[in-house]
């Protein structure tokens, strides 16, 4: 089969995608400046290079355009630019593909998960863009970010209309919206799960976070089913942007679907909708009881029937990372989940705390990220803990022990007897299984899916999974 995603593409923000006739689109990022990396593109073979119109290039760096011949763009917009540039080099194939959109603080990748799972069992052709992996039909793809850059989603696009794909679900940051990578796209209905404080370190306030979630809405097509949380703290507010918009919720008289939370334990979520018994053996938690209607939602409304959705839920098989439960040999069971702010925290912990009457907590806090949350996190982490750890999370660029530091200062004095730091994450996962008894929950909160430790640049393979397995 001919490589789903090439190596090197046609147009590129960055120089190790460049080949022979590419391209190069000068992004001035958070760190790094594209102007800067001109000459390597030129060396890799780019022909068009394009940058913003106030971009000053050095005496160096013209010499080498004129030299090579290579076509010079001054663009208002260099973000967007990629946008356009990548989308008609590959003759728009997102116009060809129904693309559902789904944005929230939290949930976003289990309702991906959910709706591309039902699409399937509808007989549909679909692909998926998540926080955990890539899909075009049965193959799964490597992802680095939420939502990827443009050139990288038109080259995907032009591989599910190549494979006949007729629906992409898509996971859509309000970063992602913000720098504008999905600039151009139309989609074909929408999902908002919910809203709480995030990423400080990218937004001035809540409210422009909050806003760049809602732009969302503005790319979607007329008469495209839209839902969100009617039982989220956000609703009233979304809700007088979009009268038009449907909504779903628990125990709501005029929601989409009537839906009521029969039960949720280690034996699943039970729904019934709208009359419908609806079982989901893999997923627990009454927030993803929130997940798991939202995606019926959107599902009965692009036209599948509600037994379809029943029977399809029973054979869910869950999402990496999230809430990923292993049986240990003492008896006791470890969760892995993606949890890293605050909302996410309260909803896991709060649901894990209920199910045992040993909760050990292992988590730390990324680098280079929102500072504001880490005290949060250890108030609630320590709150709901039997047992708290505070360990490494990816610290990147930032100085770990002050990063700990910042988590601690969140604890409640009255709850700091049973906290303690071991800056090591495998010591602390080793530490948390020597300490559990038979019934214990050792949960480890915020890598999720991810298989790796960040350290000032540096990747290093770190798989929680391997550790757990080898206990």
């Amino acid at each position: 089969m001919e490589e789903c995603i090439p190596a090197y593409y046609p147009v590129c923000c960055h120089t190790d995608r460049v080949k022979q006739g590419s391209v190069f689109v000068a992004v001035h990022g958070k760190k790094e400046n594209g102007i800067h990396y001109i000459e390597s593109a030129i060396d890799r073979g780019a022909s068009i290079v394009v940058i913003d119109q106030l971009a000053e290039l050095s005496v160096a760096t013209q010499k080498k355009i004129e030299e090579h011949k290579v076509l010079l763009l001054k663009v208002e917009n260099t973000r967007r630019a990629l946008a356009q540039l990548s989308a008609h080099a590959v003759s728009y194939p997102a116009r060809t593909l129904k693309i559902i959109g789904v944005t929230g603080t939290k949930g976003k990748t289990t309702t991906c998960f959910l709706l591309a799972h039902y699409l399937r069992a509808a007989g549909k052709k679909v692909a998926l863009l998540s926080s955990v992996h890539n899909q075009i039909n049965e193959e799964i793809l490597p992802t680095e970010l939420t939502t990827q850059h443009p050139d990288y989603l038109h080259l995907f696009f032009d591989a599910c209309k190549k494979r006949a794909v007729e629906y992409v679900v898509m996971e859509v940051a309000a970063q992602a919206i913000s720098l504008d990578r999905t600039f151009g796209l139309e989609f074909d209905g929408a999902i908002f799960t919910n809203f709480s404080a995030e990423h400080a370190e990218f937004y001035e306030d809540q409210e422009s976070y909050f806003n760049a979630k809602c732009r969302l809405f503005s790319q979607t097509k007329k008469n495209s089913p839209i839902f969100i949380n009617a039982d989220d703290q956000s609703f009233e507010k979304i809700h007088a942007l979009l009268p038009q918009a449907h909504f779903f919720a628990l125990n709501k008289p005029n929601s989409f679907l009537q839906t009521t939370l029969n039960s949720c334990d280690w034996n699943g979520i039970n729904l019934t909708v709208n009359e419908t018994r609806v079982q989901f053996p893999t997923l627990i938690g009454a927030f993803n009881a929130y997940n798991a209607i939202a995606a019926i939602s959107l599902a009965h409304a692009l036209g599948i029937d509600l037994s379809t959705l029943a029977q399809a839920s029973k054979t869910f098989t869950g999402v990496p990372g999230r809430l990923e439960l292993y049986q240990l040999p003492n008896g006791a069971r470890c969760v892995i989940d993606k949890a890293h702010n605050p909302s996410s925290f309260d909803a896991v912990l709060s649901t894990l705390r209920s199910l045992t009457d040993q909760l050990i907590v292992v988590f730390g806090a990324g680098g280079d990220r929102d500072k504001t949350k880490r005290p949060i996190m250890g108030a609630l982490a320590s709150h709901y803990g039997d047992f708290t750890i505070i360990t490494s999370d990816n610290p990147r660029t930032e100085v770990l022990s002050v990063i700990i530091d910042a988590i601690v200062l969140g604890v409640d004095a009255k709850n700091k007897y049973k906290v303690c730091v071991i800056s090591d994450r495998e010591e602390a996962i080793r530490y948390a299984y020597s300490i559990s008894k038979k019934g214990a929950i050792i949960a480890l909160l915020g890598k999720g899916p991810d298989e790796y430790e960040l350290v000032n640049g540096v990747k290093t393979h770190f798989s929680e999974r391997e550790i757990v397995q080898s206990f």
